[in-house]
């Protein structure tokens, strides 16, 4: 990976996620470019401001910001970009510029902790995102080794096998254990051989990349909670999803188990459009 986008609004979770996309970077030896975007809606923020003076602010903080992370990302470069414009769109259309591999985005959970612009459009990053995006929430903890074991979900969309690549790849870079989750959120028979194919799919992919795997089947009508508590389980660094994204002509509609998944995980989300929705994004 060459760059990792971070969004920035200047809030305790972003700056949280800055911290936790250098410590990734370190591993992938990657560059981190942080981007704040001036939508006109900030409110209160970590860094006084004052009204119609927020670039000027905003590049003051950056610097700031600079001079105190720059050493701790090795061997990458640290910069900074000011956009204008709707968050979400700008984060992706830098992405897009940038090329970058991968976006990194605060969230604040379910206390409603920050409600700064990274807060409610965590979600929406996710969706115009031509990238993988990870997010984080403000209080998980952040390590020099920032991932130990990631948890795949496999389900019976039939997109679901296409985050089975990228996750393998993480898992090789930092030597992650994976542990393959098979849910049946339905009670037919038939979905659940769906399941289980696409269960052994995976399994023998990650064991042709010589990646120590587990697996467990798990029946929930919730599966958005049936996979956090798994994940807690087995004191996962990182969840990896597809958005199961519906498209039209005009917009971009993120699933519902990939949004409640963004906006509730303590664990760190891995979010990966499937390849028609990265087609359409980058267009």
């Amino acid at each position: 990976m060459k760059e990792i986008i971070v969004a920035i609004d200047f809030s305790k979770g972003s700056l949280h996620a800055l911290d936790y996309a250098i410590e990734f970077a370190n591993h992938l030896k990657s560059n981190v470019m942080m981007v704040w975007v001036d939508n006109n809606a900030n409110q209160d923020i970590v860094f006084s401001a004052v009204p119609n003076e927020f670039r000027e602010e905003a590049i003051k903080n950056l610097e700031e910001i600079m001079a105190d992370k720059k050493d701790k990302l090795h061997p990458g470069k640290l910069s900074y970009k000011l956009r204008k414009g709707k968050v979400y769109q700008e984060i992706a259309n830098q992405a897009k510029a940038n090329k970058a591999d991968l976006i990194v985005a605060g969230t604040h959970g379910v206390t409603g902790y920050e409600e700064f612009w990274i807060g409610s459009n965590a979600y929406r990053i996710v969706s115009y995102a031509p990238c993988p995006v990870i997010t984080v929430r403000y209080d998980f903890p952040i390590k020099s080794q920032p991932m130990t074991s990631i948890v795949l979900p496999i389900d019976n969309t039939l997109d679901t096998r296409q985050k089975v690549p990228f996750t393998i790849e993480m898992a090789k870079i930092f030597n992650a254990d994976i542990y393959l989750l098979s849910l049946y959120s339905t009670p037919f028979k038939a979905m659940h051989k769906k399941v289980d194919n696409y269960t052994r799919d995976a399994q023998k992919k990650i064991s042709e990349a010589g990646i120590n795997h587990y697996t467990e089947t798990v029946e929930a009508d919730n599966i958005t909670n049936a996979t956090i508590k798994y994940a807690q389980k087995v004191n996962a660094s990182l969840i990896a999803i597809m958005t199961e994204q519906e498209t039209t002509a005009s917009n971009i509609l993120l699933g519902p188990y990939a949004q409640q998944m963004v906006n509730h995980s303590p664990i760190p989300v891995l979010s990966i459009q499937p390849k028609e929705i990265y087609a359409i994004s980058t267009r």
